[in-house]
């Protein structure tokens, strides 16, 4: 799987997880220098708190446009520290 935005492979995996139609990628999936950590969080009752990135191509940004949960509930365990991507990033195979 790949998370493209901007015509810009911001992640690459053959190893997500897919939980509730979102495909997490794992940590060493992610090219990094395109996320830009945000202070928005959201709490999902089974998973926990979710941290967000705004991501950065070429100079414009796609705000919140990517999360993470760095310390899940363990129901949700196997996505820590795993990226879910939305807001217009293409996730495709």
């Amino acid at each position: 799987m790949k998370a493209i935005w901007k015509d810009t492979v911001i992640a690459e995996s053959d190893a997500t997880v897919v939980v509730e139609g979102n495909h997490y990628f794992p940590p060493d999936a992610i090219r990094t220098s395109y996320l830009k950590p945000s202070a928005t969080s959201t709490v999902c009752p089974w998973k926990g708190t979710a941290k967000y990135y705004t991501i950065v191509v070429d100079g414009e940004e796609n705000r919140d446009a990517a999360w993470t949960y760095p310390n899940p509930k363990p129901a949700a365990a196997e996505i820590k520290d795993h990226v879910a991507f939305w807001r217009g990033v293409q996730v495709v195979p």
